[in-house]
């Protein structure tokens, strides 16, 4: 049976690759809400794209709150797979092709979206129409089910919840191979404040609160670009640097830094913009909260040991990005702050040191989103039968691992991610130029319709 499913999804590659393509090209960004489209207009269109390629391939689909899809396949419904159709942001500038055009050179897909994770519901459409056309019996049925607010909060899944109930098991391929079973804790927090002093400074750093920035600029006056440039550091051979430009901006001067994206989890792969630009602007302009600020996030830190947060254990390390920072010429500040924590803490301890930190420095702080650590036993069914699909398919030893990143299923009981990145490959997700290839797209495919079978048939 197992060449039967790969034998048909490799002979549909052309049009696997196709179904990708018309999705990745709907620019599905986070938008303003409007009637009958809860996250924005692109969301809501990449879900009706979907919807239309679960119809055409005749799974029984419903949409929840202009929100969430679902496509079922049999009666009393076992297996969950969860999928997300939202986007981040991209820096068009920044691609070496067009983002929302899937681009294929030498076997890699390019495009946002093609592995977070437009690809990884590709993959599973494919695999559930597998073993839907090639006629293999289910004891149990089968429910896809694609979100469109993962990358903001998945206030999709409360509108899913109010509608439905989550099936038994559920996995997302919205990680990494072969199961995440633990996943960091989360607090997400926006902070604001106005600064004190008669100067004038314009700043604007990162576009996401989940994602370390690669771009910061600032207009300064009062501040010539001589002394700007005597205060930049040079590079250090080896060592990860920002990158300055110094100009002269009417009577001020601008000052753009280049650093490198990454994913919040990970924030230790990236270059933080923000920070790197902020600490200089500390030396050149004398202010408390600027100054006190740059304590709390200095540039190069990634473990939040500034804000007495740096713990460690078997799930890793805590992980603290300053990630977005707005200044306007008023000096009213806004930024955001991501965080992850293992299981050694838990989310009102790591709240209470944040916002006593911000707060003795001026600021006033809220909480976007606050998650609990969350844990699923190596040893349960569920996990145990995906391990045995991936080491009987891949070929190799199948273990559970833990994140710093929250997958779709952290707040689901009992769900773990299964896929879809793959080693220590990056993919750029978040970044600029994510990508999959047409092997590995593939390949997911045909795991999954393998679970399927092993949990449902």
């Amino acid at each position: 049976m197992e060449d039967k499913i790969r034998e048909f999804i490799y002979s549909n590659e052309r049009e696997i690759v196709r179904n990708l393509a018309e999705l990745v090209a709907i620019p599905s960004v986070k938008g303003e809400p409007c009637k009958d489209a809860p996250f924005g207009i692109e969301p809501k269109d990449a879900l009706l794209k979907m919807r239309a390629f679960c119809d055409e391939m005749g799974f029984k689909t419903t949409i929840y709150g202009d929100a969430v899809l679902c496509a079922d396949y049999g009666e009393d419904i076992e297996l969950g797979i969860l999928a997300h159709l939202d986007v981040v942001p991209v820096q068009e500038s920044n691609w070496k092709t067009n983002p929302f055009e899937l681009v294929e050179r030498d076997g890699v897909l390019y495009g946002r979206g093609a592995i977070d994770d437009k690809g990884p519901a590709v993959a599973s459409l494919w695999a559930l129409k597998a073993v839907k056309e090639l006629g293999i019996p289910l004891k149990k049925g089968v429910r896809l089910i694609f979100g469109t607010d993962e990358e903001n909060g998945s206030e999709d899944l409360e509108i899913y919840k109010k509608h439905a109930q989550f099936p038994p098991n559920v996995f997302t391929p919205d990680g990494s191979f072969p199961v995440i079973n633990i996943e960091k804790g989360m607090l997400r927090l926006s902070f604001s404040g106005t600064l004190g002093g008669n100067f004038s400074i314009e700043f604007r750093g990162g576009n996401i609160p989940n994602a370390v920035a690669d771009k910061a600029k600032t207009i300064l006056r009062g501040v010539s670009a001589d002394k700007a440039n005597s205060l930049i550091e040079p590079p250090v051979e080896g060592e990860p640097s920002p990158r300055f430009t110094v100009s002269e901006r009417g009577n001020g001067t601008l000052i753009s830094c280049d650093g490198k994206a990454a994913h919040a989890s990970t924030p230790e792969t990236g270059i933080n913009a923000v920070t790197a630009l902020l600490s200089l602007v500390s030396r050149l302009m004398n202010e408390e909260i600027l100054s006190g600020l740059t304590e709390l996030f200095p540039f190069g830190e990634t473990d939040g040991a500034a804000l007495g947060l740096k713990c460690s254990d078997e799930s890793g390390a805590l992980t603290c990005v300053l990630s977005t920072l707005t200044i306007v010429p008023s000096g009213e500040m806004s930024g955001t702050v991501d965080i992850r924590f293992p299981t050694c803490t838990d989310l009102e301890s790591v709240k209470g040191k944040v916002f006593s930190a911000l707060e003795k420095i001026g600021l006033k702080c809220e909480v976007i989103l606050g998650d609990e650590p969350h844990i699923v036993s190596e040893e349960s069914e569920f996990v145990r039968k995906l391990l045995s699909v991936y080491e009987r398919v891949e070929g190799e030893k199948g273990h559970c691992i833990a994140i710093g990143g929250g997958t779709y299923v952290h707040n689901i009981p009992g769900g773990v991610a299964f896929g879809a990145e793959r080693g220590e490959t990056d993919y750029h997700m978040h970044g600029d130029n994510e990508f999959i290839t047409v092997d590995e797209l593939l390949k997911d495919a045909v795991l999954y319709a393998n679970a399927i079978i092993e949990i449902c048939g």
